[in-house]
């Protein structure tokens, strides 16, 4: 239920955005931080989330982190302006890394080995029905009263689920002895990441090189620390051990990269190109994410039967295949088209998911789940932020101070022509990847 909670948050979101954009007055630039600025905290603490709750309970962050995106979520329903509106969305990017970098742990902690695959591919079903329903539930609320809507209906879903884990979900999952908490690596990766974003939106201004030129030191003054660390947040020492770990993480993130902007900048072109309501548009959005649902909980019993390699190798080629036939859109493309394509994209997303996953949490030792929970999401989440920052600086480079408007559609189209193809570079570069990661045992 969780699961499903933190997905129909982030993506419903993305439909309103046109009506908040013309409510607030924001330009284009500030739009773009939306989603970004919520991925961006999600990589800060998401394995500051994941140690603490190795220390202090599993379950206790995982419902502090409910509750702070229920609290993150109605001030942003209150915001009268951008800057209120982007601050909060940083709030629920930290609430959001507390929820996901603890779910699967919790998980893998209670289900067997040879049911893990299973379980895992429920989970990502489960992601994958909030992503399903988001834009029509987005589109809808946005439709009849407004994009504010979109932020306060979370709230009473969560607290009905606090109540639930309060109610039914007994026991802790912790780690036996607590290890002290690393605040120099916490910062020195904050640093990387926000270095990093920030300058991706300024280049090609010098102070942006600058800024990636501190954003790779930081990058590497991190693994250098954590690696000489007593108590890393992560041990980066499990990357060299497990070429299965390490060459699916990289995959993960190569796909999440290529696929999470879509949702953002489709929203986009829909809307404004096409002339679509926020319901029609997320109905068209919602055919990918529900081929996802669809095909996740399958590719997850197969992935117990199967090697990962081969299913989710799969799965990015027709991913590839779907991107290809999406870049080649244009603003007299059909809906149907659309449609088809993003249906292409969400069944071999779905083959991909599971299947990588459970590879990923297969190449660590038991007790090492939770840092290994922490890094899928990790990867997830960094190849979201990646590839979100790339497509604002698009946005900023194509549309820059300018306000959404039909004057605007070619510089759109070009950015989106620029996303599609930047996201299929992607995941080539992930097939190749994802099929020389190795082998592993089956169940």
């Amino acid at each position: 239920m969780g699961s499903i909670i933190g997905p129909l948050g982030m993506a419903s979101v993305n439909i309103a955005i046109p009506d908040l954009a013309a409510d607030l007055q924001a330009n284009a630039k500030m739009v773009s931080w939306l989603p970004t600025l919520f991925i961006l905290s999600s990589v800060i603490f998401m394995l500051p989330a994941s140690k603490l709750a190795d220390n202090y309970g599993r379950k206790r962050v995982y419902a502090y982190g409910l509750a702070l995106n229920a609290f993150s979520s109605f001030m942003c329903g209150l915001g009268t302006n951008i800057e209120w509106v982007l601050f909060w969305r940083f709030v629920q990017g930290g609430a959001s890394a507390m929820i996901f970098g603890t779910g699967v742990a919790i998980i893998t902690s209670v289900t067997p080995s040879h049911k893990r695959g299973a379980a895992l591919g429920m989970t990502a079903a489960c992601i994958y029905i909030g992503l399903t329903v988001a834009p029509a539930v987005g589109g809808w609320l946005t439709d009849l009263w407004g994009w504010r809507s979109v932020f306060l209906f979370q709230v009473p879903i969560v607290m009905a689920l606090l109540l639930l884990i309060k109610m039914r979900l007994k026991g802790e999952w912790r780690n036996a002895e607590k290890t002290r908490y690393d605040w120099w690596g916490t910062s020195i990766f904050a640093v990387f990441s926000t270095s990093l974003v920030y300058g991706l939106s300024l280049l090609p201004d010098i102070f942006g090189v600058l800024m990636l030129g501190l954003s790779a030191l930081s990058l590497a003054f991190f693994i250098v620390h954590q690696s000489r660390s007593r108590r890393p947040l992560i041990r980066v020492q499990m990357f060299r051990e497990s070429r299965m770990f390490s060459m699916s993480l990289a995959t993960s993130l190569l796909m999440y990269a290529s696929n999470f902007p879509l949702i953002f900048i489709m929203s986009l072109y829909l809307q404004y190109v096409k002339g679509l309501s926020p319901s029609h548009a997320g109905q068209v959005l919602l055919v990918q994410a529900l081929s996802m649902a669809i095909m996740a909980p399958f590719s997850g019993k197969l992935a117990d039967k199967f090697q990962a390699r081969l299913i989710a190798t799969l799965g990015c080629v027709i991913v590839a295949c779907g991107l290809l036939v999406l870049s080649l859109m244009n603003s007299t493309t059909s809906i149907v088209y659309i449609a088809s394509s993003l249906l292409l994209i969400g069944v071999g997303f779905g083959l991909f998911s599971t299947p990588n996953n459970n590879a990923i949490m297969r190449g660590v030792k038991l007790h090492e789940v939770g840092v290994a929970s922490a890094s899928m999401n990790l990867s997830r989440t960094i190849g979201n932020l990646f590839g979100m920052s790339l497509v604002n600086l698009m946005v900023h480079y194509y549309l820059g101070d300018a306000q959404f408007t039909q004057a605007q559609n070619p510089a759109l189209i070009q950015t989106v022509e620029m996303a599609f193809t930047m996201s299929l570079g992607f995941v080539v570069v992930a097939c190749v990847i994802s099929a020389f990661r190795g082998t592993t045992r089956t169940a």
